[in-house]
């Protein structure tokens, strides 16, 4: 199980922590457990030299193997598209360490039961101690070792520790009348070889064009913000998507989504607070907060939060929340003039955060003439853009008034900011701004009501209506900051 879920932080920032990277390594996982207990049933039924220790320390060489060779493979399965990409690479990578530590739980029961009359029980008692185990294993690595070391670090600790494991069984099977098992020595010497390898291939593979100024490996993803002195961009990236830019010289926000949102005032010029779901490198709470409204923000990943202050001059005078926003919605007690939604990453929009039932928890935390912004990234035309037009059919479900607005008129691949309230949706601004009203005039769009379909809590295809759109992100992520960036 610590594998698996380190697939997806070996696999995430490449690929993205998609529906698709999750199948990928659960279906390796189980396609591996089933060939390791079968080939171990196989060999433990036979009077073989391959024994138990010999399996456990050529898991530790394989398990070691996985992030010297990560970038040469995540780089070569890159031509296949992110939902084949995934899959291959996790077939290659993990398969067979997976598929030796699955012969492990055969090969025990072949040596405890000494009987048939108590194979079942020995085989049953196994069989609890390893799931215990992986139940066990799981909670201490999410709540505990990747917030505090990291991966790489962790993968390290696993490869050393089964290599101990196999020469103390080695040892133990010695003392009990068996030949040592001598294979496992060598074999141990290659596995921190290749340990140690890998180290000097990550820290010395630099992109001369970027400097990574900070890194911090969550439960959520490989938080990093990355300097580009060239272009005069800071980049703040999780896993394989920008979440915020800001110019180096000024620190002035570059994206340009938030051009619209930060208009929001003059559509409801007594408006006096915002709730930010999605905080980002924290550019669009510092531009209200220097409006005079106060801003509370809800951000999932404490790592986004962290680099938000430390680069981004990010300085709340609101509350900032780190948690889930469909649960945190739920538990506020404030209501607010302007929520803006903001919660899209590496391609894919979160589906449980655009459901018509978490409009609707939205919709209950507005005060009366409060306005609701969506943003996402989209396509505006053809097939590919029915997950866009899915969004704005349930949104105009949940209220009565709608704007659209997009960045670039002659893309279909967009920037898009949905603006929904129940009531009328106009620039009422007490400082006439023609260009503001020019802009918004001139980047309004459309959607023809008849599209798209309702999301729902039950119905929620989002996952699979967003492949096309993740993957053209993922070719604009490539061409915009190169392959080494988004190697883990």
């Amino acid at each position: 199980m610590i594998i698996e879920l380190l697939g997806t932080r070996i696999i995430g920032p490449f690929y993205g922590v998609s529906l698709y990277v999750w199948s990928s390594l659960i279906s390796v996982t189980l396609f591996a457990l089933a060939v390791g207990y079968f080939l171990g049933g196989i060999i433990a039924d036979k009077n073989t030299r391959f024994r138990l220790s010999h399996v456990i320390s050529l898991a530790a060489l394989f398990v070691a193997v996985i992030p010297l060779i990560s970038d040469v493979v995540l780089s070569g399965t890159d031509s296949l598209g992110i939902r084949a990409g995934a899959f291959s690479s996790s077939v290659i990578l993990f398969t067979i360490p997976l598929t030796l530590l699955a012969m492990v739980g055969p090969m025990v029961i072949a040596l405890a039961a000494d009987r048939l009359n108590i194979i079942g029980s020995v085989s049953g008692s196994v069989y609890a101690v390893s799931t215990i185990g992986s139940v066990l294993g799981t909670l201490f690595l999410g709540f505990y070792l990747l917030p505090e070391f990291g991966s790489k670090t962790i993968i390290d600790a696993l490869s050393v520790s089964l290599i101990i494991l196999s020469i103390s069984w080695a040892i133990f099977e010695a003392r009990s009348g068996k030949i040592f098992a001598w294979g496992n020595l060598p074999v141990g010497v290659v596995t921190v070889i290749f340990l140690t390898l890998s180290h000097s291939f990550h820290n010395s593979d630099e992109d001369p064009g970027f400097t990574q100024v900070f890194a911090e490996e969550s439960i959520y993803g490989w938080v990093r913000v990355i300097d580009e002195p060239e272009k005069n961009i800071r980049w703040l990236m999780s896993d394989a998507s920008t979440i915020g830019a800001a110019s180096l010289s000024t620190g002035q926000g570059l994206l340009q989504y938030q051009k619209s949102i930060e208009m929001l005032p003059d559509f409801h010029p007594d408006g006096k607070n915002v709730l930010l779901i999605g905080l980002g490198s924290g550019h669009l709470a510092t531009h209200f907060d220097k409006l005079g409204l106060i801003t509370d923000t809800i951000e999932i990943d404490a790592s986004v939060a962290t680099a938000a202050k430390k680069f981004f001059n990010f300085n709340p005078k609101g509350d900032l929340i780190l948690g889930d926003a469909r649960y945190h919605v739920r538990q506020l007690k404030k209501k607010y003039d302007f929520i803006i939604h903001d919660c899209f990453t590496g391609g894919t929009d979160p589906s449980h955060l655009l459901t018509s039932q978490m409009f609707q928890t939205l919709q209950n935390r507005l005060k009366p003439g409060g306005i609701l912004v969506v943003n996402l990234v989209g396509f505006m035309h053809g097939d590919e853009s029915n997950g866009t037009k899915a969004i704005a059919r349930t949104l105009s479900k949940t209220f009565k008034y709608s704007k659209t607005f997009i960045a670039d008129l002659n893309k279909n691949f967009n920037d898009i900011t949905f603006f929904v309230s129940n009531s009328p949706i106009q620039i009422k601004s007490k400082r006439k701004n023609n260009h503001i009203e020019n802009w918004l005039k001139s980047h309004e769009f459309n959607f023809p009501e008849t599209n798209g379909f309702i999301l729902t809590d039950n119905y929620n295809p989002l996952d699979s209506l967003q492949v096309k759109k993740a993957e053209l992100y993922r070719k604009q992520m490539v061409d915009r900051v190169g392959k080494k960036i988004l190697l883990w």
